[in-house]
This record gives structure tokens, sequence and C-alpha cells, in this order.
């Protein structure tokens, strides 16, 4: 038996059937569709939903966005909110709106997260070449700029004809559901094929179930790892995104109180463990706390769980300065597993845990080590207490009636409920977050740095509410993100979804304007000021009024300039009903505290600035400290 659909509305309904199921909980793999149309969708893709919403308007929900990357980035965090159990199919027409989602599709492929893209094409008929925003090629005439997609994809096709989806919708289901391989996915359809009708087989559009597996350990693996953390007097946890996309948290708790070894959290790990966890140490890395900073620069064993080992969260190879250092990296990913020569458990990361703490026994780190990691944390846990509440010195100091970033963080984090959820991505916040906020709950804290995409913030908090409705969301974003992408503010008012935006006003890129003056290029090009008769950007503040801009999409906006007013204003927004935000000016001079740490960004070796030549004999110091990483974990100790 067949139906005669379009492609299109073969792809709808073949979507809106498809599950997945991990422990045996199963549920809806698409949960719907965010799109903008244009000529080169609305009769394919954009007529398809519209049947389908008439039919069932619960069998594929669309959502009208307002800028194509910002989608995928909602795409992208609801998939990581749903710990990569569910995403969302992407829309966009021909040309720039489908270009404009390859930022979002590299994001969702660094941070592993599967997001369905579904960009429109060139006729694949070719009888109206060239087609309103083709770009033609001039040495291949099979080629579109949606070719951009394929380094960015994990997985990429283009259906030139009727008969070719079905493999590909298969390949794509494949892709998205394993932990291993998932990332953008990509299928690009060319305008005309979208349309075209065909008979499709009925059993195409049969409930589907994708089983997401967890891959146990091998068994002589696990005894290796159990010898190796035996011989080690310094271990150190680094516990990655890969706890929470596992569900490993509470494995990863027992495992810590059962051996003692302090866990340390990168950017997508943080929240593994409690803030006040005995055994929670903090961020690790650049943007680390000096606590698990210090256990890392005298560990000589780095147990990775589920971790990419970036640059910052090694420090650029520079945070495990121990001669003897080894590495035990548990990841369901053998590219991953594999990094700096670690020994690699391929494995899920809560059946690994659960293996290697039955393979210890009643081993365990020796008491004074645990005494020195707590005293350690203490005395962290002391400095983000200053920061979180300015002493009169401090204070005294700061531009008349400015908050600090850190104040402002701290009355989010100690105002916000447990289940809240804070949402950052770039500038300076993310560091100072990663530092100091305290996680009281798995889910608390979704902060993207694997792109570190400038605009990902009010996408990325509508993502997080669609996947978490009973979550109140705290969007931190600075004023130099927020003017790359507030379009989504409309977005939520037209869905209504509730996201709190803590917009920070401080003038510029802070972020790269103490980078750069750490460099010796003085901040230059980094501060939102007027030209002045001299030709530099060196004038007044730009006369921005953020507040106005966000009104102007009809969320109401809370002004304030002082810390009762900030507390008062994060009460308020908690009681609201739909989105809203708060406008908070602060001190673009007062950084977060030192991590005590580095990243390798090169200096110019040659200039005839003396800033750049001190940063620059600064930075040839700090080089000398980086590692290769390279002795086999088994190797001689």
């Amino acid at each position: 038996m067949t139906v005669r659909l379009t492609v299109a509305q073969a792809l709808v309904r073949f979507l809106s059937v498809q599950y997945s199921e991990r422990d045996g909980l199963r549920q809806r793999l698409i949960a719907g569709s965010l799109g903008i149309f244009g000529h080169g969708n609305v009769a394919g893709i954009g007529q398809a939903l519209l049947q389908s919403e008439l039919e069932d308007p619960k069998a594929l929900p669309y959502i009208l966005a307002r800028n194509e990357q910002a989608m995928v980035h909602t795409a992208a965090a609801f998939a990581r909110t749903r710990d990569r159990l569910q995403t969302y199919a992407c829309t966009a027409s021909v040309g720039p709106g489908s270009t404009n989602m390859v930022t979002g599709a590299a994001l969702a492929t660094i941070n592993r997260l599967p997001v369905l893209i579904l960009p429109s094409d060139v006729f694949a008929t070719r009888v109206a070449t060239p087609v309103l925003q083709e770009l033609e090629s001039f040495g291949a005439g099979d080629v579109s700029v949606n070719d951009a997609f394929r380094p960015v994809s994990k997985y990429f096709d283009r259906v030139w004809r009727p008969e070719q989806l079905p493999s590909a919708l298969m390949n794509a289901m494949r892709v998205l559901t394993d932990p291993v391989e998932t990332g953008a996915v990509t299928l690009a359809l060319p305008q005309d094929v979208q349309a075209e009708a065909y008979d499709w087989p009925e059993e195409l559009f049969v409930e589907r179930t994708w089983y997401v597996a967890r891959p146990l350990p091998e068994a002589s693996i696990v005894d290796k790892a159990a010898d190796l953390l035996r011989s080690a007097q310094r271990p150190l946890i680094v516990a990655g995104g890969g706890v929470h996309y596992s569900g490993a948290e509470d494995a990863l708790r027992e495992f810590a109180e059962q051996t003692g070894v302090p866990v340390s959290e990168t950017q997508a790990g943080k929240g593994s463990l409690a803030y006040d966890h005995p055994q929670a140490v903090g961020a690790v890395g650049s943007t680390g706390t000096t606590a698990a900073n210090a256990l890392a620069r005298d560990a000589d064993l780095v147990i990775g769980i589920g971790t990419r080992y970036s640059d910052f969260t090694t420090a650029s190879r520079t945070a495990f300065q121990n001669p003897r250092v080894r590495f035990l990296n548990i990841n369901v990913a053998r590219f991953d597993s594999g990094k700096h020569a670690g020994l690699p458990v391929v494995a899920d990361a809560r059946e690994a845990l659960v293996s290697l703490g039955s393979a210890l026994g009643e081993w365990s780190v020796d008491d004074k080590y645990t005494a020195e990691a707590q005293e350690l944390t203490r005395n962290w846990n002391g400095t983000v207490d200053a920061v979180f509440r300015p002493s009169a010195e401090v204070t005294a100091k700061l531009a008349e009636g400015l908050l600090t970033q850190g104040e402002v963080i701290g009355a989010v984090n100690e105002l916000s409920a447990a289940s809240d959820v804070v949402v950052c991505a770039a500038g300076s916040m993310p560091g100072d977050l990663h530092k100091l906020w305290r996680p009281r709950d798995p889910k608390g804290y979704h902060v993207e740095y694997g792109f570190s995409c400038m605009g990902y913030e009010i996408a990325g908090g509508l993502g997080v509410r669609l996947g978490a409705p009973d979550r109140d969301v705290f969007v931190m974003v600075g004023d130099g993100s927020y003017l790359m992408m507030s379009s989504e503010l409309a977005t939520a008012v037209q869905e209504n979804i509730k996201i709190i935006v803590v917009l920070v006003q401080n003038h510029g890129f802070a972020s790269i304007g103490a980078l750069s003056e750490s460099l010796g290029s003085q901040r230059f090009g980094t501060a939102y000021r007027k030209r002045t008769s001299d030709g530099r950007l060196d004038g007044d503040y730009l006369p921005i009024d953020l507040a106005a801009n966000v009104r102007s999409f009809g969320v109401d906006v809370i002004d304030v300039h002082s810390r009762p007013e900030l507390e008062k204003a994060i009460q308020t927004a908690k009681a609201a009903t739909g989105p809203i935000a708060i406008h908070v000016t602060t001190d673009p001079l007062v950084g977060g505290p030192d991590s005590d740490s580095w990243w390798d960004v090169p200096v110019s070796e040659v200039s005839e600035l003396q800033s750049t030549q001190a940063a620059a004999a600064t930075y040839e110091e700090s080089k000398k400290a980086q590692r290769p990483y390279l002795t086999p974990a088994d190797g001689d100790h």
C-alpha cells in the first residue's frame, strides 16, 4: 500500500512519528519545527506544516522564529536541556535564510548536540537557474551555498529525488540519536523537490523508536583503570558535559563519596555535584577556581569524565604540572577518550563509574588529601562571598552608583530557586559564572562555551524554557551579545515563553577589552564610544537605550541602580508570568577574581608599543609551562 504525498508532506509526517528511548523511557524525538518561510520553503515545508497543524496541532508544532541562526540555537539549547534525547527541526528558505543557519550548525556539532537542519536549496531540475538568491559556481553545476553545511554537520545529504528521502531520513535519525556521532544533521531540500508528489510506502510513516544505548566498559580496561587509581596519591576528577547527558550525577556523587576523589568541573559539566558537596572543588582551567587549579597543578592522575578537554579546561595545557601526571578518560566517544594519551574507557559515563567503583572496593584517597582539598575550597568560597557582597572599600572605588558584574551574578544566584536555570554564552560573564556560580541542581547551569557564540543567550534561553517549562530561566547577557541578536524576544512574546533577561550594560566588549589589555593592545576597538575629531573611537559612550529597545518588543523592563533595587527586581521577575527583563549598568573595569591560570593567546612578537612588548615578554615566560601530555597512562611511572 502507498500514500501519495509531496516530499515535504512525507518529511513532516515521518518526523511526527519518530521516538527516542533510553532506560525504558520513550519520548518524541522531534518536538516540533522552528522556521522562517521564504520562496524556497513556503510552498513545500510551509504548506506541509500548515496541513499537519490543521489535521493535528500536536503532531509537529510550528514556532515562527525571527532569525535563522537563533532558531538553531534554540533547538540546540532544547536538546541539551533534554539530555540529547529530543530536539527540534529548523527550516529556512533558500540562500541567506539557509546560510544564516551555518553558525548554529557549527555550535550544535561542537557541543555534540542533535539538531535537524532543513535548508532549502536550488531547483533540482535547474529549469529556472539561476533562481533568486542562488550562488552560481563557475566550476561545478551541482554545488550550492548549502555545501557550506558539510564541514559543520555530522551528517549531510541533499535530496535530489523523492526516492532518496527515506534513506536520508533513516541516516538522519541514526545520527541524531547516536551519543557518539550526534551533532547537526543537515538535509538540503531543493525547492522544487519539496513540492513534488510521490507514492510512498505506508510503512515509512509507522511509529519508529530509536534506542539510545548505554555502552558498557570492557572489563579488562576497568581493571587497568582501578590499578591506575590505586597507584595515585593525588587523583582529580574533571567532570564534563557527558556526566549530564548520561544522567550520571548520582553515580558520580556516589563514586566521589566512596573514594574521596575531589571533583572539578568544566563549563558543560558544572553542576555535576552540588557546589557544597564535600568533594566539590568547583570550576577548573582558565576560568576555574583557585581550589580546583591548585589540585590540578599537582594531580598525578586526572580522571576525565565526558569532557573534550578544551584549551580552557586544561589552561592551554598548563593546568596539570605534575611530571608524573597521567590521564584516565571515561567517554562514550573514542575520539575524546584517547586525548592526552589517556587510558581510554570507552563507555557510558554512568555505567563506567558504577563498574569502576565496584572494582575499587574500599579504596579511597588519603584523609590528608581530602582535608587539603576541602581547605582550598573553603578559601575559595570566602573569595566568592567577597565578590557577591563587596566591601565598602571596594564599592568606594566604583563609578558612582554602579554595581559589579560579580555582585549582579551573586544576587541572581542567591535569590533564584535551586531549580532555576542560568543561561549565558559569550563575553566576560561565562568566565565569571564558571568561577562564581553555585549550582544547587544538575540542570541549573547552562553556559554554551564550546562555540561561545555571541547572540546565543536569548535564543538559548527560549530552548531551555521549552525543554523545562517548570523552571524559571535567567538569561544573563551583556550589551555586546544582546546587540548581536535580540530578535528572539519577539518570539518569546509571541509564544508567551517566560524568560528573565538580566541585561548587563557595560558599554562594549568587556571580556575582549580585558584580554586586549593583557596582550598589550590597550582595549583597542572594544568600547562603544563615539568617534572624536582626531579619528579615534575614544569619545563619549554611545547613548544607546537598551531598556527602551527591550520595551519595544513588548517586554516589561525593570531598571535597577542599586543592590536593593536589584534584589526587588529579581523577586518581581520571579513572580511574572511572561518574559521580563532587568536592566543594570555595571563597572566594566572591575573583573572577577583571578583563577591563577593561563590561556594561550599569542602576542605580537614585534611591536613599537611598549605595552605590547611587555605582554610579549610575559607570554614567552608563560609559554614555558606548556606540556604535550603524551606519556601513556600505562607507561613507566
